[in-house]
């Protein structure tokens, strides 16, 4: 009973926004013509992108403005992407596995080089907890079907512990920091700026990170119509990331200057989330197919999934006419 409660209740964060009703993704293009809508998170390259406008004025010889909405976590932002509020953005690799099994019409159209220091499980500076093992009956904070949902699957399976040996408290991430500081959780799993604010603010301390267990690629996902509709569009916003992304990783210092104040955090808070981000967007290949049908096969086995999917059959594949997305 318990399972098929949980499982109801996380497809349902995706299948509320798809059942919402009368907004499609062809009536939303109607109405937004020429403008491609970005949503993006408080972390990742896409922040530093936004700030620089070299997007905007790539795309003005294309016939289309962008325009930015802020999402606080990958359920959110794939939820506006079903409901046409956008047309593309940037989750980690569990949201868009959620968001496949409750019937999105999504596309990957590239990824971010792994990065799994970049999401942790953390428990307060004086918790007693100094094993994973130790987490069995306790109460641990996480976005629902976000990235670090698997990292928390994975990691009890290393310490021979069940999803249902714990208690999850689905929270967003500012509510579970709320909850995390003032004691209502004993542990609570979050990504970057997030993680290293706690770990900076809070001496929060790491019981385990993703290394050895995730990958914790970060994922840009399309709408389907407006990928097949506008590929060059899509294709110049990818080599526009990974443009970015090389200059982040050859200036360090030059980036979190330029990231601080736009995440409201110090410079020594940021420089850490920056420099555990991965940069370089490619096109999706084989192995990242295989990682991501891994991670819905350990869905759909722990039935937080209610069927097996194909993530074959939502890989973006560009037209050989775009020849730059191949470079």
């Amino acid at each position: 009973m318990r399972t098929n409660t949980l499982r109801r209740g996380l497809v349902a964060l995706f299948a509320a926004a798809i059942s919402f009703g009368a907004i499609t993704h062809a009536q939303a293009q109607s109405k937004q013509a020429n403008v491609l809508r970005i949503g993006y998170q408080k972390y990742g390259t896409l922040v530093l992108l936004k700030a620089r406008g070299t997007l905007e004025q790539r795309l003005v010889d294309q016939g289309f403005e962008v325009r930015w909405t802020e999402f606080p976590g990958g359920p959110q932002l794939l939820e506006g992407l079903n409901v046409g509020s956008i047309d593309f953005g940037v989750t980690g690799e569990t949201p868009p596995v959620f968001a496949q099994a409750a019937g999105a019409d999504l596309l990957y159209v590239a990824y971010e080089p792994a990065a799994p220091s970049g999401e942790a499980i953390l428990v307060p500076k004086d918790s007693p907890i100094r094993s994973l093992s130790e987490l069995k009956g306790k109460k641990i904070a996480l976005n629902k079907g976000s990235n670090v949902h698997y990292l928390l699957v994975r990691a009890l399976e290393s310490a021979g512990l069940k999803y249902s040996d714990i208690q999850p408290v689905y929270l967003p991430p500012a509510d579970a920091r709320a909850a995390f500081e003032r004691g209502s959780v004993d542990a609570w799993v979050i990504w970057d700026p997030f993680q290293a604010a706690a770990e900076e603010q809070l001496q929060a301390r790491t019981l385990r990170d993703g290394q050895g267990l995730v990958s914790n690629h970060q994922f840009y996902l399309a709408a389907r119509p407006f990928a097949e509709d506008h590929p060059k569009v899509v294709a110049t916003l990818i080599e526009e990331i990974r443009d970015i992304g090389h200059w982040v990783e050859g200036n360090i210092d030059e980036a979190t200057s330029q990231v601080a104040p736009l995440l409201g955090l110090s410079s020594e808070i940021t420089r850490k989330a920056v420099i555990r981000q991965g940069y370089g967007a490619k096109p999706i290949d084989a192995v990242v197919v295989r990682a991501q049908q891994d991670i819905a096969d350990t869905f759909t086995t722990l039935r937080l999934i209610p069927k097996k999917l194909v993530i074959q059959d939502v890989i973006w594949t560009a037209p050989k006419s775009i020849a730059q997305y191949a470079e």
